[in-house]
């Protein structure tokens, strides 16, 4: 068993997401980005925390009375 088990870097999540490192740079940046570790030069994403952060980002469309999209 590894030490690192149940976490990823940066590049294999991007991969995962079907984003570029840029971008989890930029939402690490605007402090919206999923938690991480930097051990060093070295970020790593853990994997549940991961999970729990794209479950927070799910939003339900909120309609307005007349049946349109808020904007």
């Amino acid at each position: 068993m590894s030490v690192l088990e149940g976490y990823v870097t940066k590049s294999e999540l991007a991969q995962q997401l079907r984003k570029s490192t840029r971008t989890l740079d930029r939402l690490e940046r605007q402090r919206v980005g999923p938690p991480r570790t930097k051990i060093g030069r070295s970020i790593l994403y853990r994997l549940d925390s991961v999970r729990e952060w794209l479950e927070a980002q799910e939003q339900r469309r909120t309609l307005t009375r007349a049946g349109g999209r808020r904007p």
